[in-house]
C-alpha cells in the first residue's frame, strides 16, 4: 500500500464513488467529497458544476482529484433536453474542476470518461490508441476528456469504463429482477461486444492508477470483453434460470429510445494500458465474475 494520501472526490454519491470512498478510507487515505451543498464538516470541499466554483482554498494540499461526477445516461430516455443534460452535466463540471487543479496542481487529476470514446466498433478490438467514434456519446467522451485536458501541471489519466458490473445497481442491477423470474435472455441480435469490468476491480484499478506512473486514458474492462449472447448465458447459468426471452431489437429501440443504441451498439474494448503496466484482474472472466456477483 501507498503512503496515505489526501484525495478529493466528485460523484462520491455514485455506484463507483460510494465504494471507492469506502475502500480509500479502509486504506488509510483522508478523503473529502466535494458536494454542491453548504459543507457540514471537514471530510467535504464545496463546488458548484453550474457555475463552475469550486473552493480552491479547501482543495490546497490535496495528493490527488478523482473527478466521477456527471448524470446517468442510461437512466432517462434520450429526449434532447437530457441528451444536453448528459453533455453539460461533464463538459460543466469537469472544466471546472480541471481549472481548480490547475491551480492548486496536486500530484494526480484521474477525470472519468467511458468506453463511448470509441463508438461503434463492431468485432474489431480497440484499444487506449484508436481514435474517437463518431456517435452521440463518443461527441460527449472528446468533449469531456478536452476539458479534463485543462488541468496542466499535474499527471492526468482519463478512465474509459466499460459496463461496470454490481448486484446494488447500473446495468447488472437492472437486470437481475428479470433474470430472477426466469425472464432474461438476449439483446437484440446478441452478436454484439460488451466490454464490461466489476465493480471490485474498478476499485482496484482506480488505487493502482494512485500508485502507479500511468497517465494519458486508461480503459477500465475487463482483458475479456464478451458477447451479449455469451453475457446473458452466463448470468442464467449463474442464476439456475433459463434465459428464453430474448428482448427484439424493435422493442428495445420503443422501450430505451437513443440509449437503445448503446445496448445494442457493439463495444470490442482490450485495457491495453493497464496490461502493460502490470495490472492483474481478480475478475478477468465472466462466469467467474457473475458467479461471485449473483452469490453475494
Amino acid at each position: 500500500m501507498s503512503l496515505p494520501q489526501r484525495i478529493a472526490i466528485t460523484g462520491a454519491s455514485g455506484l463507483i464513488g460510494t465504494a471507492l470512498v469506502g475502500h480509500l478510507k479502509s486504506e488509510g487515505h483522508t478523503v473529502q467529497r466535494l458536494v454542491r451543498r453548504p459543507v457540514v464538516g471537514p471530510d467535504e470541499i464545496q463546488w458548484d458544476p453550474q457555475t463552475g466554483y469550486v473552493d480552491i482554498e479547501a482543495l490546497r494540499g490535496v495528493d490527488a482529484v478523482i473527478h466521477l461526477a456527471g448524470v446517468g445516461v442510461g437512466d432517462k430516455r434520450w429526449t434532447k433536453k437530457y441528451k444536453s443534460e448528459i453533455l453539460n452535466s461533464r463538459l460543466l463540471g469537469t472544466t471546472a474542476i480541471a481549472h481548480a487543479v490547475a491551480e492548486v496542481k496536486p500530484q494526480l487529476f484521474i477525470s472519468a470518461s467511458a468506453i463511448g470514446w470509441y463508438g461503434e466498433s463492431g468485432n474489431r478490438a480497440v484499444v487506449e490508441s484508436d481514435r474517437v467514434g463518431d456517435d452521440f456519446l463518443a461527441a460527449v467522451c472528446r468533449e469531456w476528456e478536452g476539458a479534463a485536458d485543462l488541468a496542466t501541471g499535474t499527471r492526468l489519466v482519463k478512465i474509459r469504463t466499460g459496463l461496470v458490473l454490481d448486484p446494488t445497481g447500473g446495468a447488472l442491477g437492472k437486470m437481475l429482477p428479470l433474470f430472477r423470474l426466469g425472464l432474461g435472455g438476449k439483446l437484440g441480435s446478441g452478436k454484439q461486444w460488451w466490454s464490461w469490468i466489476t465493480l471490485h476491480d474498478v476499485i482496484r484499478a482506480i488505487t493502482f492508477i494512485l500508485e502507479n506512473p500511468i497517465s494519458g486514458p486508461v480503459n477500465l474492462t475487463s482483458p475479456n470483453p464478451v458477447t451479449n449472447q455469451e453475457f446473458t448465458s452466463a448470468l442464467a447459468r449463474a442464476m439456475h434460470r433459463p434465459a428464453l426471452f430474448p428482448a427484439p431489437a424493435i422493442a428495445l429501440k420503443i422501450a430505451l429510445g437513443g440509449f437503445s443504441s448503446e445496448v445494442l451498439g457493439s463495444k470490442k474494448v482490450v485495457p491495453q494500458a493497464l496490461t502493460d503496466a502490470g495490472f492483474t484482474w481478480d475478475y478477468p472472466h465472466i462466469t467467474s465474475a457473475l458467479t461471485a456477483l449473483v452469490e453475494e
